[in-house]
């Protein structure tokens, strides 16, 4: 378990220091992914940074899905290696969208992301589009956003 740390200033010229206990893949997301996604994974949708809570999982119910969410640049071109990369990829999917996760779902590998981020998308827009209609053909009611 790691500590994060964070200084803050309240209400005094005095900082003050208050620690967070948190799993390596947690601050792996705060690192790396919550800057845009946001602690609670909502994200920005008006400035094209999609809500990953109860949308995420819908993916992996479509061709080419899975792959998607580990070929975004920011999931790609990340720092992490790729044990880190996977795990904070399964984190999210459990944390943010786990009742849309298919029955079978298998969580990503190490391996599985090295191939996959070897290829990172071009037309991200675009494909999430093309996912987004397919998973929609699927339930029409909730969609992904």
């Amino acid at each position: 378990m790691f500590r994060f740390c964070a200084a803050l200033i309240v209400g005094s010229p005095f900082w003050a220091t208050i620690c967070f206990a948190v799993e390596p893949v947690e601050y792996d997301y705060m690192l790396n992914c919550q800057g845009c996604h946001l602690a609670d994974g909502r994200g920005y949708p008006a400035r094209g940074i999609p809500s990953l809570q109860n949308h995420m999982g819908k993916f992996l119910h479509v061709d080419g899905g899975r792959e998607f969410l580990a070929r975004v640049p920011g999931v790609a071109m990340s720092d992490l290696d790729d044990e880190r990369l996977a795990a904070v990829l399964n984190w999210m999917l459990l944390r943010f969208s786990a009742d849309e996760l298919p029955s079978d779902f298998s969580p990503y590998t190490p391996s599985e992301i090295a191939s996959l981020r070897s290829s990172p998308l071009t037309d991200v827009t675009g494909k999430r589009r093309e996912l987004v209609l397919m998973i929609d053909q699927l339930t029409p009611s909730g969609g992904a956003n």
